[in-house]
């Protein structure tokens, strides 16, 4: 599976000229929303790349004095002069390197972590049909790509409007002292260089957008093959998961020679151009040095700041080229940032009060695409305080109705009601705290047997959380392990069976202890002995809760008060097991397309 989302958001970033986060303004921006937090940073590190401009300024400068008092003039006292002050310029320019470096070193990390955070916090704000959208490496590439990229685009400014500039400014000031005429000479090229290299920042902007989507499938393309790498194995796809992997990376490889290439076509440039001045700065002094008989040491010193020059020279001239880069990743900030799909209260959105769990969905309909209905003007009525099962075919909507109720989607038309609360109006964390949800699809985290179970409640004592394991009749099992409920899970809990995976799950949901209880295909990975252990647990945690169990055996429904079959998006009958066996309708086609 390739993240087309992914590719469709970059190929539209590269059309830059349409894009509502141009460059300056989205810099702008994220001066405001990081750089400002770190002005005294920035200023102290400002004030080292001060002392580093004017310590090469100084040492440009002073050359003059080399060539015409030491080697020329044969002064021992200037000898000595200088060899102190140039000592005592290498000292300031290095405490001021040292200086300089840390703090922006500091400032980036810094920025790296906000952005970071910002990432996360938006991550956990967006709705669950967000992420149905989209590929999981998107936010894994998402956090390690944005979070450099803010912090060298800040810092790149930064170094360039100080150090870089100031030294230049330095430097120029001792060439026009020195010979005003021939620092028009060395300096000429220099917008030349700026305008041919400005020309290259729109490619590099489109090339790395190429370069992170290939990067983002190899990465999915990783994760993709270690977590299925079971089903990788006994399909034997190692020939199809490795030609993915080296399509991926050959796309990878290829935006980034094209990223190299452009990025690189700056160096023709400015040797050239900087090869031309400094000849004919080299032609005009020495033929005044030769022919008018000028001093060597203002030569030597000119031409010496000249070369220092070239260096932050050649920096501000690929400024553009080097900001157009890193902004793809600013701008991938922003546009994530400013994603609407988001999970929202009302400020003085009221909390679920249950009294008896009554819930009713009221002429409620829902389609994940527009030309495909899920729920047509559905309307369920779940009794407080009792079970009830919702089956029928696959793809009829019955998932869909849990997902509704837990506010994962909202209704398109109609209302859900709980205890005569209008569900999206109510606070969305009170909602989720009041339901107990036990998914077929088991995820356990990255974490001990122990963790793992207090997710239900974090802050449960163990006592209460080896009750919940006792309840489900997982405290057993989870004792055989060598190390009890500190046994690691793995990742997606693979160090466990899929049917102790689903019982540290229902385990989870006994810790809750959440006046709604959702069971959605809870007993599907289990073997017969374990269901009926568990039918015990469920049978019991069930009492006095409004209950919604989803299933297909016939074993978990059966017991259950009321049984509702859902086709075509409304409820088909409903009613006990023994009414809907006699109906002779739908209810009975499944029963016996089960027991077949």
């Amino acid at each position: 599976m390739l993240c087309s989302g992914m590719n469709n958001e970059l190929t539209s970033q590269s059309k830059t000229e349409n894009s509502k986060l141009e460059s300056w303004p989205l810099i702008k921006r994220l001066f405001t929303d990081h750089g400002r937090h770190y002005w005294r940073h920035y200023a102290l590190a400002f004030i080292c790349m001060a002392l580093m401009a004017g310590a090469t300024s100084i040492s440009a400068w002073i050359m003059r004095d080399v060539i015409d008092k030491v080697f020329i003039a044969k002064n021992m006292q200037a000898l000595f002069g200088i060899t102190a002050v140039l000592i005592c310029v290498s000292l300031v320019k290095g405490f001021a390197t040292y200086g300089q470096q840390v703090t922006l070193a500091s400032v980036a990390n810094g920025i790296v972590a906000e952005v970071q955070r910002k990432v996360f916090d938006k991550m956990l704000r967006l709705s669950a049909g967000f992420y149905s959208s989209r590929h999981s490496t998107d936010f894994i590439a998402r956090q390690s790509y944005i979070g450099q990229s803010c912090s060298s685009t800040l810092n790149m400014i930064i170094t360039a409007l100080s150090r870089d500039i100031l030294t230049l400014i330095g430097l120029a000031s001792v060439m026009v002292i020195q010979d005003p005429f021939m620092s028009l000479l060395g300096l000429v090229f220099m917008p030349i260089a700026v305008i041919g290299v400005r020309k290259l920042g729109k490619k590099v902007r489109k090339f790395r957008s190429n370069e992170f989507s290939g990067y983002s499938k190899i990465m999915e393309s990783l994760q993709e093959t270690a977590q299925g790498i079971r089903i990788v194995k006994s399909y034997t796809l190692e020939p199809l998961m490795r030609i993915r992997q080296r399509a991926a990376i050959d796309q990878f490889r290829k935006a980034t020679n094209k990223v190299a290439r452009v990025s690189a076509a700056s160096s023709p440039l400015m040797e050239t151009l900087g090869g031309m001045a400094i000849a004919l700065v080299v032609m005009y002094g020495g033929w005044h040095v030769i022919i008018d008989g000028n001093s060597p040491g203002t030569f030597f010193s000119f031409i010496t700041a000249l070369l220092l020059a070239y260096d932050p020279a050649k920096r501000v001239a690929r400024l553009h080229v080097d900001l157009n880069a890193a902004l793809l990743g600013v701008r991938m900030l922003y546009e994530f940032l400013e994603e609407k799909d988001e999970e929202k209260d009302a400020d003085d959105a009221p909390y679920l009060q249950i009294r008896v769990g009554d819930i009713r969905f009221e002429n409620v309909s829902f389609n994940y695409r527009d030309d495909e209905p899920v729920l047509n003007h559905l309307n369920l009525h779940l009794e407080g305080g009792k079970t009830t099962a919702v089956v029928g075919k696959s793809g009829g909507g019955k998932s869909t109705i849990m997902s509704l109720l837990l506010r994962y989607w909202s209704p398109k038309t109609g209302h859900i009601l709980i205890d005569g609360q209008n569900i999206q109006s109510i606070s969305l964390p009170s909602l989720r705290q009041n339901i107990a949800y036990v998914s077929q699809d088991v995820f356990l985290f990255n974490g001990t047997i122990r963790d793992n179970i207090k997710i239900g409640k974090t802050d449960a004592s163990d006592d209460d959380m080896i009750a919940a394991a006792k309840a489900d009749y997982a405290h057993e099992f989870i004792m055989s392990f060598e190390d009890g409920y500190d046994t690691e899970c793995g990742e997606h809990g693979t160090h466990l069976s899929g049917g102790q995976r689903q019982r540290i799950s229902i385990a989870r949901a006994f810790l809750k202890n959440a006046p709604i209880l959702l069971l959605d295909e809870a007993t599907s990975a289990l073997d017969a002995e374990s269901e009926s252990a568990i039918q015990k647990a469920i049978n019991n945690l069930r009492e006095n809760r409004t209950t919604l169990i989803i299933a297909h055996r016939l074993s978990t429904i059966r017991n259950a008060d009321k049984i509702c079959v859902v086709g075509d998006g409304h409820i088909l009958e409903s009613g006990s097991h023994e009414k809907l066996m006699q109906s002779q309708h739908d209810y009975v086609a499944l029963v016996s397309a089960q027991m077949k």
